[in-house]
């Protein structure tokens, strides 16, 4: 499995958040009450939905460090904010895009791929900006063939 290296340019969004940890991670939670609301957005830019995960400082991935989920879509402006939910924006950056297919349950091997094997044998290290799943026309939630891309932030390693 080998990334595609692309600059994501800076973004502006509109969703919900919320902060758990890996052994509380509650994101089915996050996306039932974002969904049904999700019409009430304006200013939508395309039909992609975003799961952005925005890691705290030094990061280090232990089952019980919080950090805080985005379920959003990107938008033209935040002339409009619906009750409940919130602005983010994403600065532009350097990312390794991946092309995850199969089910939610196929994540942590891709995952395991991404940190374990292909970053630690690269020419880049992590860097410390918002991580995302684009969830496009191929995603397809928990089925075999779902497809999603899953952005990774990165740098140049000194």
């Amino acid at each position: 499995m080998k990334p595609t290296i692309k600059t994501f340019p800076t973004t502006k969004f509109i969703g919900m958040n919320s902060q758990f940890s890996y052994s509380d991670y509650r994101i089915g939670e996050l996306w039932g009450k974002f969904m049904p609301r999700r019409n009430e957005i304006q200013n939508a830019l395309g039909t992609d939905l975003f799961n952005i995960q925005i890691n705290p400082e030094n990061f280090d991935f232990k089952p019980q460090t919080e950090f805080v989920k985005w379920a959003a879509i990107p938008v033209s402006n935040f002339d409009f904010l619906p009750e409940g939910m919130q602005s983010l924006i994403v600065e532009e950056g350097l990312y390794a895009v991946f092309n995850h297919v199969g089910d939610a349950s196929k994540a942590r091997e891709t995952f395991g791929y991404i940190f374990g094997v292909w970053l630690p044998n690269s020419e880049y290290q992590l860097d410390n900006r918002p991580h995302f799943e684009i969830l496009g026309k191929k995603y397809k939630n928990n089925s075999p063939d779902s497809e999603e891309e899953i952005w990774i932030p990165i740098k140049r390693k000194v």
